[in-house]
């Protein structure tokens, strides 16, 4: 998403957090950073956060990757409002309030390829709201 909204000249501030805190600081896996960049798409330099109740008031928007994100993100919220920003990620192009973004970690380069693919599709979407 960093991605379009530079490309883009995108009005939108945009970031990226965890809800477990056991990567704060870290870049992201190198399998990710390489898949990325096969696709012109530089992640280097992105470093892991971990989701805070503050971020219920600085954005508009909360999308998570998978179920398991989702209901960490919803135990945070203080009201209703909160819990309205949250939303599965994928729901945003592919339709599907259910669908998850699979994680490739025990996976080959083929399924990084393929998580990829459909992260880019859910933020060209995502992005075009923006334009």
């Amino acid at each position: 998403m960093l991605h379009l909204k530079n490309k883009h000249h995108l009005n939108i501030y945009v970031d990226s957090a965890g809800t477990a805190g056991y990567h704060i600081d870290e870049a992201p896996d190198k399998r990710t950073i390489a898949n990325a960049r096969k696709n012109g798409v530089d992640l280097s330099t992105l470093r892991a956060r971990q989701f805070s109740v503050d971020d219920f008031e600085i954005f508009d928007k909360i999308l998570v990757m998978d179920k398991n994100n989702l209901r960490n993100v919803l135990a945070l919220a203080w009201s209703d409002r909160h819990k309205e920003k949250v939303s599965l990620f994928l729901h945003t192009v592919y339709n599907d309030p259910h669908m998850e973004v699979p994680d490739p970690y025990y996976g080959t380069d083929k399924d990084f390829e393929h998580v990829f693919q459909l992260i880019y599709k859910a933020c060209l979407s995502f992005s075009d709201n923006y334009r």
